[in-house]
């Protein structure tokens, strides 16, 4: 399953890019955005720290904020950025 995946703010940072297209190695029809975050976790270094349990970020799919047992669709674009602030 391709998926248009976009880093926004210290995520983008810490990963050295804004956006990629990843493969979601052996994705099926009900594959899900934690799905997504356990492959790129697996990466290590700055991946797993940010991506981590606990640590704050949120999804977005197709522009919409997400939970991480969404499921994706094919070619989906995901978002994933820190809690956002404001005032």
């Amino acid at each position: 399953m391709m998926l248009r995946v976009l880093y926004f703010a210290r995520l983008r940072e810490r990963f050295g890019l804004a956006e990629e297209n990843v493969d979601l190695a052996g994705a099926t029809a009900t594959a899900t955005a934690a799905d997504l975050v356990a492959q790129l976790r697996a990466r290590g270094g700055a991946w797993a720290e940010e991506l981590a349990a606990g640590r704050a970020f949120r999804v977005a799919v197709n522009q919409d904020i997400v939970m991480l047992d969404a499921v994706l669709p094919e070619h989906a674009e995901v978002a994933i950025f820190p809690p956002v602030t404001g005032g």
